[in-house]
């Protein structure tokens, strides 16, 4: 590891920082497919997982799979609206899930774009946004039990914003619906945390999302004006609801489980949570809880689950690929797929996201940009916040000054190209993370107490043996000289 290679700032308790061309059609500026996944772990074919994904695992390998993709906060709206805007966290809102609609939704439009769509928008696409994008469910806002309102959370980036809520009635109820048209709130959380049923892929909203996103690309396709078109696809978010088909494809006796199903030695518990969104399904079989993992059964179950959703994820994406080869448009499309962070399935006793650990912080990034090589196996280390400038490069767009991120653009085609930072910068839980090609530096504060966790890799990534404490001396050098005000970590 170079000592020195790492440098991040800390400023009010969060870290400042991140790091960048490619082919494009002379006479059309490209299109965008941008297409998000909620709760998508690195668990694809393509990466070597047990899960079934043919689909996402041929868009990989027409284009660059990022094996070192990380997002900068580990719930969804905060980590959605760091990529959609270019900014890393710079204040405790920053941190929210309300982050959107806290620090852009109530604003005048200015010469600042509110996001990477707007200002594709104001220079000369056509934007739809189709399911959840940022953090809302169909991108307006309103609570969770309200009827849908009329105004945007993301006000002016799209040309349109469209969403099929079918029989669930609002994108909330949608989000988190079960087949018969009921969801987790208007059964006062007496459901399960999973669903097994017998409908075709419509009875779920990616279903109904995914004919949505066919049936625009049909219609774009005749524009005259470059279009950008932005998919959210809901699973494999809890509740793990999927049609049979899709469990059907795994054995559930085979399934794999967590390499880590209990706590490690030396583990301070506080880095990690009580599972308590998964614990909002009251009819769960088990009961998440740091003090006694789920049995074997129940983690089998669970994670068949998720691999089910991920398979029809893969199914509804696949869908949507096809109809961008059909409408003629794909030689001349940029394809982003983007998960919004990692997940623990059992890792660590826990169910869910919300850590700084690798698990969590980790997702699948894969993007294809017309004209680039095919197939590429990238291992550099990017952030979420990077996609906003690398996305304006490959669309010919000149970035808005003061982007935290920065262009990766020139690593699709040569990933070993010498220049790119390779680090990445990540924070929840009154903790600030750093990752580098051969370790993971942690910080926190609670209350009166700091420390800091130390993690170097080799073959796994399940980050076992704190060395923290041995190795002081990395510590501080990873420290020292670095421009830190850790008043305060929010």
């Amino acid at each position: 590891m170079n000592k020195g290679s790492i440098s991040f700032v800390l400023f009010s308790g969060l870290v400042l920082s991140s790091c960048g061309g490619s082919k494009k059609q002379e006479n059309k500026k490209p299109n965008v497919l941008f297409i998000c996944v909620d709760d998508l772990r690195r668990e694809l074919g393509c990466y070597g997982s047990e899960v079934k994904t043919p689909n996402i695992d041929r868009l990989a390998s027409e284009g660059s799979l990022f094996f070192n993709h990380y997002v900068q906060v580990p719930t969804s709206g905060a980590s959605r609206a760091s990529m959609l805007t270019g900014h890393l966290p710079h204040k405790a809102s920053d941190l929210s899930n309300e982050a959107a609609r806290l620090n852009i939704s109530n604003k005048q439009e200015s010469d600042i774009p509110e996001t990477m769509f707007h200002h594709l928008r104001r220079n000369g696409y056509y934007t739809v946004g189709i399911g959840k994008i940022s953090h809302s469910a169909d991108g307006y806002l309103y609570s969770y039990e309200e009827q849908k309102s009329d105004k945007l959370e993301l006000p002016y980036s799209w040309d349109e914003m469209l969403f099929n809520a079918g029989k669930w009635g609002t994108g909330w109820n949608a989000f988190f619906g079960y087949s018969d048209g009921s969801n987790r709130h208007s059964m006062k959380k007496q459901v399960r945390p999973y669903e097994c049923a017998s409908i075709d892929d419509e009875g779920l909203p990616d279903g109904l999302t995914a004919q949505l996103a066919v049936n625009k690309l049909k219609e774009l396709a005749g524009k005259e004006k470059p279009f950008c078109m932005a998919v959210g696809f809901f699973k494999p978010h809890l509740p793990f609801t999927s049609p049979k088909k899709y469990w059907d494809l795994y054995d559930e006796n085979s399934i794999s489980l967590s390499p880590v199903v209990d706590i490690p030695d030396g583990f301070r518990k506080e880095t990690l949570h009580e599972s308590g969104e998964f614990n909002f399904y009251l009819l769960g079989d088990e009961k998440a809880s740091l003090k006694t993992r789920v049995s074997d059964d129940y983690a089998r179950k669970l994670r068949h689950a998720y691999y089910a959703c991920v398979s029809y994820t893969d199914a509804q994406i696949g869908k949507v690929l096809q109809a961008l080869e059909e409408s003629g448009e794909a030689d001349n499309t940029i394809v982003v797929l983007w998960g919004d962070h990692g997940w623990h399935l059992g890792d660590y006793r826990v169910w869910g996201k919300h850590t700084i650990y690798e698990t969590a912080l980790s997702s699948s990034l894969i993007i294809k940009s017309p004209g680039m090589k095919a197939g590429i196996k990238n291992h550099r280390i990017v952030g979420s916040v990077d996609i906003y400038p690398t996305l304006m490069e490959l669309c010919g767009v000149k970035s808005p000054e003061g982007l935290d991120g920065q262009s990766f653009a020139s690593l699709l085609d040569n990933p070993e190209q010498e220049g790119w930072k390779d680090c990445a910068y990540s924070y929840f839980n009154q903790g600030i993370s750093v990752r580098t090609p051969d370790c993971r530096l942690s910080y926190y504060q609670k209350k009166k107490s700091k420390w800091a966790e130390l993690y170097y890799y080799d073959n796994d990534r399940m980050e076992l043996n704190n060395v923290a404490e041995q190795m002081p001396d990395v510590v501080d050098s990873l420290l020292k000289g670095h421009q830190i005000l850790l008043n305060k970590i929010e």
